[in-house]
């Protein structure tokens, strides 16, 4: 078990969705699970500025004191403010419902959200470790931001990289989507059936939605996912995976 690791994540965190992000780091209590990462939005589609909530904000500093690793998820995450081409919604189809924030940017709108992400965190007293673009999907020349800013880490839908080596760990995310029905029991069935295919995985990912722990089946299917993976996994962190 020592070599296979599991990467759990805990996306969309933000005050927006404080009770559901409660919920969801109460299961990862409940199964001992100290080592996760929480994606933090700074102000969740332009109305939910960090700043403005204080106990929220003190939660997600308790969290990072007893071991979690902060990622810095967009800024907004919402595609306000810019405009696909048509190529970016062919990528884009059936995978976000107008959420890939960074896919959207030119370089230099993303280096300042970045910038502007960066300065929000740690105002709140938060130390970003990597930096994880909404919906996966990174922007023309993200990376090449990203390493100014000094982050170290980023992933994409199927890989961590390492930004230092521009090196790609092979990763893929185990995760559900609560957006509409059709789409949950998808996720559900995939979920199910991908557990034993990816068994032999050095390293998996384990991502959580805060919907996903309000729609009973595909909370159930996070549960029972969870409990299996880790009889064969510890749970690790990404700062370990890319050092490793």
């Amino acid at each position: 078990m020592s070599d296979r690791h599991l990467l759990v994540s805990v996306h969309d965190v933000t005050p927006a969705h404080e009770r559901r992000i409660e919920r969801a780091c109460g299961l990862l209590d409940e199964f001992g699970v100290e080592r996760f990462a929480l994606l933090v939005v700074p102000d969740w589609h332009g109305a939910w500025p960090l700043g403005r909530f204080d106990a929220f904000t003190n939660a997600v500093r308790t969290r990072a004191a007893g071991g979690a690793e902060i990622f810095l998820h967009g800024f907004r995450h919402d595609e306000v403010g810019g405009s696909r081409t048509a190529l970016q919604h062919m990528r884009t189809w059936g995978r976000t419902a107008r959420e890939a924030e960074f896919l959207v940017l030119p370089p230099d709108e993303a280096d300042r959200r970045v910038a502007d992400g960066i300065a929000t965190l740690r105002a709140a007293g938060l130390e970003p470790t990597g930096f994880v673009p909404p919906a996966w999907f990174p922007g023309r020349g993200l990376g090449t931001v990203l390493r100014v800013h000094g982050f170290r880490v980023t992933e994409d839908a199927w890989s961590v990289i390492d930004l230092a080596r521009s090196r790609r760990i092979r990763a893929p995310a185990v995760q559900w989507s609560a957006r509409k029905p059709w789409r949950a029991a998808a996720g559900v069935a995939i979920a199910a059936a991908r557990l034993p295919l990816e068994r032999r995985r050095r390293v998996l990912r384990f991502v959580i939605h805060p919907p996903d722990v309000e729609h009973p089946a595909v909370a159930d299917s996070v549960r029972r996912s969870l409990e299996a993976l880790l009889r064969h996994r510890r749970p690790t962190s990404y700062a370990d995976v890319v050092a490793a």
